[in-house]
């Protein structure tokens, strides 16, 4: 009975979760930012402030996740996120992975879905920040090589999409072509959910039987230029990176957190 009680809660209290992230949203776009435009009026300054109140507003909302019982969470490494100029790449378990990452990031910039877009809960926050979209096009690597280069932490997930529960990870080229064409370093973040949740195509709703904890570990640095020496082309590079990382996150996250 108590662990029916408690699913019951777990449930009620992740839609409450999902109804004030989408009002946030809302109430960023239609207040906050709009005075951020009007206050702010050097660009790179603006998406600082932007950047540093998203921040701030995930940071508080992973605090009403685990205060309301939804979910538990540790983070291991944080120290190494307390540098400059860094790319941080994230295998991607669940839906609120890039709530968790830009929580502990101030000034996080990230490649996101051009999708966000179109949703009026994101639309105000990724536009005010400056993010880079994904259909920006051959732009896209120089716009996140240039956001490392200024100082900026970029978030991207490898895999361009949640991972599917069981499956093996699929990476894109895109994350290894960002570090070998800028020759950076790679801060990888290892993210565990157990059990599983808020997956590819799974509903809110479906709350899984006990409550689950998150673990984020972020890693020693991977040296880029170590790992693609003796590759002839960026190419080759960014294609052997790309597997070197596919298997990396996959032993990672066997790894106890």
């Amino acid at each position: 009975m108590l662990d029916r009680l408690g699913w019951c809660w777990r449930l009620l209290a992740t839609g409450l979760c999902f109804a004030s992230f989408g009002l946030g949203g809302l109430l960023l776009w239609a207040l906050v930012f709009p005075a951020v435009w009007l206050l702010i009026r050097e660009p790179a300054r603006r998406a600082r402030v932007s950047r540093r109140i998203i921040h701030l507003t995930f940071r508080c909302f992973v605090g009403l996740m685990r205060g309301l019982g939804v979910l538990t969470y540790e983070v291991h490494g944080l120290e190494r996120l307390n540098r400059p100029g860094l790319l941080i790449l994230a295998n991607h378990p669940s839906l609120i992975d890039v709530v968790f990452l830009i929580s502990f990031t101030p000034l996080a910039d990230c490649v996101v879905k051009a999708a966000l877009l179109h949703n009026p809960f994101t639309r105000g926050p990724v536009l005010a920040a400056g993010f880079i979209f994904n259909n920006a096009g051959p732009p896209m690597l120089s716009d996140c090589i240039a956001s490392v280069q200024s100082g900026s932490h970029l978030i991207i997930f490898p895999e361009g999409t949640r991972s599917t529960p069981g499956a093996p990870l699929a990476l894109q080229r895109g994350a290894a072509n960002v570090a070998v064409r800028g020759r950076i370093p790679i801060t990888p973040v290892v993210i565990t959910c157990d059990p599983s949740t808020l997956t590819k195509g799974e509903p809110w709703w479906r709350v899984p039987p006990k409550r689950p904890h998150f673990c984020l570990v972020v890693r020693e640095d991977l040296p880029t230029d170590k790992l693609i020496e003796g590759c002839t082309s960026d190419a080759l590079a960014a294609r052997r990176l790309t597997d070197y990382l596919s298997d990396y996150f996959t032993s990672e996250t066997r790894r106890d957190c």
